[in-house]
Parts: structure tokens; sequence; C-alpha cells
């Protein structure tokens, strides 16, 4: 049976990732690349299509498990009557291989293990042809691709898996080298296991050195830094949303998607978080992957791309695999990626003036650019679109999407005025600004539900909603907010947590049911602080905190009454609200020698979260 969503941890090489359960089965891999297709899909069908476990074979024994301080190095310890092992996961940053290193420690007594090797290429169908060396090297080829096994344990092949069987004693150390390369070029040189462990570490704790203080969150909050970089395409600086597709929103419901692509927002989201935290580096390398990926047409700009900016993201179901405990379809590619989502055009402005805030040197084609989208914006700000939540019922005139709409113009302007030399750019796009406003004041507030509404006309209230605070809209003491607040606190609240929108009122294409969607509750908590109610705000903070997993790693939804982690893992956007929501407490609420500081700046207003 598959573990549970809470039960995995990650680990990867900055350019993709696999998925360990807490009984050591790598269920997820994709090589070489986040959006390639796995080599290991477990997760979403059955150990036949394609897993490597390395466990203890006493079925008893006791599991805890850790990072090591500030890494992605991952340990697994397997206590038994015998003895005590651990098994460390790793993948390298790549120097011209693809590796994942599994490293068995004994450290008391005796440990008996077993390992189960089943590679499965093309998402779980594709069986390779498996081949034994001389020196006891396993080789998988199906096609254009290979994985190569080194170890000293002895395998041997059963029922198209690899199979072996092994002890360690306190003192000794047995390696496993998983190395992925194309089938048509000559087998790459193995890394030296210790050489490459010493060097992984050293890369992820400088890493997280550079993480300033936030108080008593620090340590959460450099474990969400670690899993955005972790989530960071590194050749080309683009950010997956998360490691995973299809993971179900709702358990057997068939709301899953493919989240192995780079999304403007929240892309965007996390060079913010970037940003506030002094990784300018980060920022700088994303800001120029987003001028390759949107360079062309404004009217042809996408929400999201491939990890190089690729825009054909066509969307297929592979029917062989039978989904996360039975939730299907399986979905690999995005549809949502040919919708018109308005929001993104402010995403991307608020993104351009964090970064000239920030005080990174202005792009060379960031003026042009910024001239040419907001000629178009100018007229297309008055379409309906699919939201923020990419619906497939149908696009409407969502308030989210206007009062981003909004903040492209306003940010626009404001970017204007500081260089000094475009009066009338900055005027025309101030008045377009007042214009929205005004249409969105009138059109979107319900006056008997004293609140804004998900969508000119709608009775249905929507969390996204939080973001006119949050983004400068309509300050938060202002009445229409604060009605807004109180109506998503009533009709969106479950158990303590915020449903996006209610699915039983919304047509969105699909049938009813979701968790809560754990970054509106961040922006809940963010708002609150910006209310002057901090302790609301801390309260709810400490529950989303305290439903990390135990290696302090969150999933896009929660389901309250299971208490279950659901959606794609590790979500990028739930990570963005842990350390934003954090930054806003520090600097309102924390003692005045922990309020945070990213380079020599107190943390702006939460104007862009």
């Amino acid at each position: 049976m598959t573990s549970r969503i809470e039960d995995y941890a990650l680990i990867g090489d900055c350019e993709t990732a696999a998925l360990v359960s807490r009984d050591g089965s790598i269920d997820w891999l994709c090589f070489p690349r986040f959006d390639s297709p796995a080599s290991f899909a477990a997760l979403l069908g059955t150990p036949e299509n394609g897993r490597w476990r390395i466990a203890a074979t006493d079925r008893k024994a006791r599991v805890s498990r850790r990072y090591r301080p500030d890494t992605l190095v991952l340990e697994t310890t397997f206590e038994t009557k015998e003895g005590v092992a651990t098994v460390i996961d790793f993948m390298p940053l790549r120097d011209g291989t693809n590796d994942l290193i599994r490293l068995v420690v004994g450290q008391e007594g005796s440990v008996d293990f077993s390992t189960d090797f089943v590679v499965r290429f093309d998402y779980g169908r594709t069986v390779p042809w498996v081949t034994r060396a001389d020196d006891g090297t396993i080789t998988a080829v199906a096609g254009p691709d290979r994985l190569i096994l080194s170890t000293p344990v002895p395998l041997e092949g059963e029922d198209l898996h690899t199979a072996g069987s092994f002890r360690v004693s306190a003192g000794e150390q047995v390696p496993f080298v998983l190395t992925y390369s194309p089938s048509t070029t000559p087998r790459p040189t193995q890394p030296d296991v210790q050489a490459a462990l010493a060097n992984t570490e050293s890369f992820w704790r400088d890493f997280a050195a550079r993480c300033p203080s936030v108080g008593a969150w620090t340590d959460v909050v450099k474990r969400s830094l670690i899993t955005l970089k972790a989530l960071t395409y590194m050749p080309t600086g683009g950010i997956v949303a998360a490691a995973t597709t299809s993971l179900p929103e709702q358990i057997g419901g068939p709301r899953n998607w493919d989240y192995r692509y780079c999304w403007l927002r929240d892309a965007t989201m996390t060079l913010q978080a970037f940003m506030k935290l002094g990784y300018y580096e980060e920022a700088s390398a994303w800001r120029e992957w987003l001028m390759r990926a949107i360079a062309g047409a404004p009217e042809q700009m996408q929400i999201m791309y491939g990890l190089s900016g690729e825009r054909n993201l066509l969307e297929w179901e592979p029917h062989w695999l039978g989904g996360y405990e039975g939730s299907r379809p399986v979905r690999i590619g995005n549809a949502a990626a040919e919708q018109f989502q308005l929001d993104v055009y402010g995403e991307v402005a608020d993104a351009m003036m964090q970064a000239a805030a920030g005080g990174l040197q202005r792009h060379p084609r960031t003026r042009a650019l910024s001239e040419v989208i907001m000629n178009y914006l100018e007229s297309a700000w008055r379409r309906p679109d699919e939201g923020i939540w990419e619906v497939r019922g149908g696009a409407q005139h969502f308030t989210h999407s206007k009062v981003m709409a909004w903040v492209a113009f306003h940010r626009a302007a404001n970017m204007a005025i500081k260089s000094g030399d475009r009066p009338a750019f900055a005027e025309r796009c101030q008045r377009v600004a007042d214009e929205i406003h005004e249409d969105v004041c009138r059109k979107a507030f319900d006056t008997d539900l004293g609140s804004f509404v998900q969508a000119y006309g709608s009775k249905t209230i929507d969390a996204s909603l939080l973001q006119i605070p949050l983004v400068g809209f309509l300050p938060a003491d202002d009445p229409r907010v604060i009605g807004t607040v109180k109506a998503i606190e009533t009709m969106l609240m479950r158990d303590g947590f915020l449903l996006r929108y209610n699915t039983d009122h919304v047509d969105d294409g699909l049938p009813p049911g979701e968790g809560a969607f754990l970054v509106c509750t961040f922006w809940l908590a963010d708002v609150y602080v910006l209310q002057g109610r901090e302790d609301d705000a801390r309260r709810l903070y400490e529950r989303l905190v305290g439903l990390c997993n135990d290696v302090g790693l969150l999933s896009e939804e929660y389901d309250p009454i299971a208490e279950r982690m659901l959606g794609n893992f590790p979500q990028a956007f739930s990570h963005i609200g842990l350390i934003n929501t954090a930054l806003n407490l520090a600097r309102r609420t924390g003692p005045a020698e922990e309020r945070v500081e990213a380079s020599g700046q107190p943390v702006a207003q939460a104007d862009a979260v």
C-alpha cells in the first residue's frame, strides 16, 4: 500500500527530486529533470510501477528519521532488538552525472536489511532490459534511458525485480549508487561516496547559513527555504510548483494535476520570499528565467512554462497508473497552460517592483517589456478569465483577477514615477489603475453580504479576496475588508483552516470536494497581522506549522477530518506562505532584537505576499 503523503521526505539535486517513504522506499523519481517521465512511479500505482526500497527486514523495527541539520541529506534510522542502523539518502549536485546515493551505516549491534529494486521507465510502464556485469553492477536499459546500480551487495533477479539481502554491523557502511545517463553515452564514472556526501552537506549548509534570524521560527523558515531551493531547476532558474503530479486534492477524486512546471504566480511569490531573506542570487536567476520565458507577444504570455521556458505542456493520462489510493485520472502535462489568467500580469509587475526595491540591477528589457504588457493589458483587463484557481467551468470576471490587474498598473506607475523620465506613461498607468479600482469596488462588493465576492454578480466568497489588503488595494481596516474577512471566517473556515471556496456552490467544471488550502490560511494570518490581531495570527500560524510532517514538509492541502495531507508535495505555495507569515509576525510581534531585517532594510509590510 502506498504511504500517506505526509510520510514522504524529499531529496534532490536542484534538477530533479525523489520522494522517500518512512519505510525506506523511493516511490517517485523522474530522471533527468523534474518533468521527465518517472523511473519509479509506485506513488501513483503499485510497486510494479517502479520503486526502490531499502529497509530492515524486521517489520517491528522502530523507524525514525531526520534531515541532517540545514541540509537535504535524509537519515532514516531502523532500531531492532539486535541493533541500530541508518540509511543515508542524498542526491549530489550534478557534476556531469545524475546520481542518487544510499548509504547504510551500522551504529549498534547488527541489523538485517533487504532491498527491492524495481525500475519501470515511462511513468511505470516500460520494463527495462536488466544485465549484471562481472563486478555485480546492475544496468537497466530501455530506449533512451539507462540506470546503473553499483553496490557490494549481491543482487538477484526474480519476477522482474532485482533483490538482495545483507547485514550491517556497528562501524560498517554499505553503499548503493544509482546513476542515470542516456543509453547512447559511455558509462559514467561512479562518484566517491564519502566525497559526494561531504560536498552535498556543504552545499546545503552554505545555502542555509545565509538565512537571517526569524526569531522562534528560524528553523522552520530555513527548512522551507531549503525546500524551495530544492524545487529550483538550477540550469535555468525556473521554480516548479511541486515535485509531483496527480496527488489528489480529495482522496479518490479527480482533482489531480501535474505541478512539475513553473507557474509565474508561484515562482513570483518564491522570488519575493527569497528577496525578503536576502537570497538575491536565486532571485536574479529566476528573473532571468522569467525574461526568457515570457519573451514575445504579450497576448501569448502563459501562466506557466516548462523548466526551460517550454510552452507546450499538453495534458494526457497514463491509463496504466491506478492513481494515488485510486484517485484518477493521473495527469501528465497541464491544460491550464492554455488558460487566460489575468492575475499573473499583476504578479509579474509586483515582482519587478520588488526586485528593483530589493536592489537588483534593472534588467535591460524591463522598461520595454512593461510598456508592451501595459499596452496589451489596458484592454485585456476587461475580459473574463479562468482566475487564480484555474477553474474549468468557464471564464468569469473574478475579483482577484481584477485586483491583480490593478496591481500591474499601480506598480508600473510607481516604477515609472521613480525613474522620473516617463511622466506620460506613469500618468496613463495610474489612470487605468484608478479605473480598475472603481470598477472592482462597484461591481465586486455585495452590500447584502457586507463583503467582496468571488466574481462580479456572484454570491460566493473566495479566500483569494484576502489579497485585497495584502497587495494594498484597500487598507486592512477598511470596513469592506473587515466585512470580507468576517465572511471568509464564517463561510470558508473548516476546523480552523480555510477552503479556497466552497466547491459545493461553485461550478468549477469538476465534482465538489477538496481539502483546506494551506496558503490561503497563511494569507488569513497575514491579514490578521495587518489588522492588529497579532494573537489570532500567532495562534493560526502555530496551527499551520504544526501540520508540517516530521521532516518539516507541507503539501498543498489538508483534510482536517481525516488529519491527512492532500495535493502535490512538497508544495512551493505552502512553504512560501510559511516563510512570509513568519516574517510578518517577526516584524510585528517579536521582541525588537528578533525583528527581521533583510539586506539592511526592514521586511516590507505585506504588499506582496
